[in-house]
C-alpha cells in the first residue's frame, strides 16, 4: 500500500485538473497554518502564457482531491469560475490572516 502522506516539495508542481479532466494549472506552493499545522491553501498557478503572467489562486486545501489515474489533483472548478476568484501575482504575497482566509473560503463555499 502506498503511503497516505506526501512531502510538500512533491506536491509543488503537481497538475490540477477540473472535473472533466482539463488542466487548470499547477500547484506553486502550499500555505500551512503555523499553529494548527493544517494545510490551508494550495496556491494554484493559473493563466498567462508559458508561465509568463500567471497569477496565484489560493484554493482551499479541502477542495483538492488526488486522482491516481491523472497523477494530479482535481477541483470542482472550471476556468471561468477560477478567473473570478481571489488571486495575487508572483511578486506579491497576501497577508494570510483569518479574515483573508474566510474571504477565500467563502468565495468557494467552503467552511472556514
Amino acid at each position: 500500500m502506498a503511503s497516505p502522506t506526501i512531502a510538500s516539495d512533491k506536491v509543488e508542481g503537481t497538475t490540477v485538473y477540473d472535473t472533466k479532466g482539463g488542466k487548470l494549472g499547477s500547484i506553486d506552493h502550499l500555505v500551512i497554518d503555523k499553529r494548527s499545522g493544517l494545510v490551508r491553501y494550495a496556491a494554484l498557478e493559473f493563466g498567462g502564457f508559458l508561465g509568463i503572467g500567471t497569477d496565484r489562486y489560493p484554493i482551499p486545501w479541502p477542495m483538492l482531491r488526488y486522482d491516481t489515474a491523472l497523477d494530479g489533483y482535481v477541483v470542482p472548478l472550471d476556468a471561468e469560475r477560477l478567473e473570478q476568484a481571489p488571486r495575487y501575482t508572483r511578486d506579491e504575497t497576501p497577508e494570510y490572516t483569518d479574515d483573508y482566509g474566510r474571504r477565500v473560503y467563502d468565495h468557494y463555499g467552503v467552511a472556514w
